[in-house]
């Protein structure tokens, strides 16, 4: 395993060397330690590389992640795993807001709890959290799966397009265009799985799901105060 030390490089050269790595590379296995709260760690990986961060990170960190897998052992700033296109992010303690902002792809696990606006923009990641997350979650979002275990705050899933939320406690208030639909059969198999490649162990029959009602994919009179 090699090991990256902040307390001796920067980040800009650990990710540097991350990115550096020939595509028959067999240096895979990486360990960040000392992170000190730092910004942008484990950006932008193109490799199928396991990284784990021994302790807590700031801003973005694992942003842009392609097919790597990424650890981070603490807790997290706003943005983790930004416009992730593949692969695994996992964060054991809790997560600011903008988890998963804009991700593509892949799968995003919060062990904790995560703060307002998880999942904004989802655009096909796969997002499970298990503890609660705050408002606005899901805003905006087009497509994937956001799956909560815990609590969710208000205003979950506004403007909210083809993407699905599940979550098994208390959601505080509905956004606009978002409804409660059906959990049918399919959806509990969805879930068991999602949760099962998370890692997490809840019962899929305890979760409800919403969903876009699509009243505002075009422009209504009657809905000019939702837009």
């Amino acid at each position: 395993m090699q090991t990256g030390a902040l307390a001796a490089e920067d980040v800009r050269a650990l990710n540097g060397r991350l990115h550096a790595l020939p595509a028959d590379t067999n240096q895979r296995a990486w360990r960040v330690i000392n992170p000190r709260g730092a910004h942008a760690v484990a950006v932008g990986l193109t490799q199928e590389l396991e990284v784990v961060v021994d302790g807590h990170v700031g801003y973005y960190c694992a942003g842009m992640n392609e097919a790597a897998h990424v650890e981070i052992r603490g807790h997290c700033g706003w943005g983790v795993g930004e416009n992730m296109m593949s692969g695994m992010v996992r964060v054991a303690g809790n997560a600011s807001q903008s988890a998963g902002a804009s991700g593509h792809g892949g799968m995003l696990v919060i062990e904790g709890d995560a703060g307002h606006r998880c999942g904004i923009s989802m655009k096909g990641i796969d997002i499970v959290v298990g503890g609660s997350i705050g408002a606005f979650s899901a805003f905006m979002a087009q497509a994937g799966n956001l799956v909560v275990c815990g609590d969710a705050g208000e205003n979950l899933g506004d403007s909210l397009y083809e993407a699905d939320i599940y979550v098994r406690g208390a959601v505080a208030s509905l956004g606009a265009d978002c409804v409660e639909k059906e959990m049918t059969a399919a959806d509990r198999e969805k879930v068991a799985a999602l949760l099962a490649r998370a890692g997490i162990a809840a019962d899929a029959a305890a979760f409800r799901r919403y969903g876009s009602a699509r009243t505002l994919y075009n422009f209504h009179v009657d809905h000019a105060d939702s837009y």
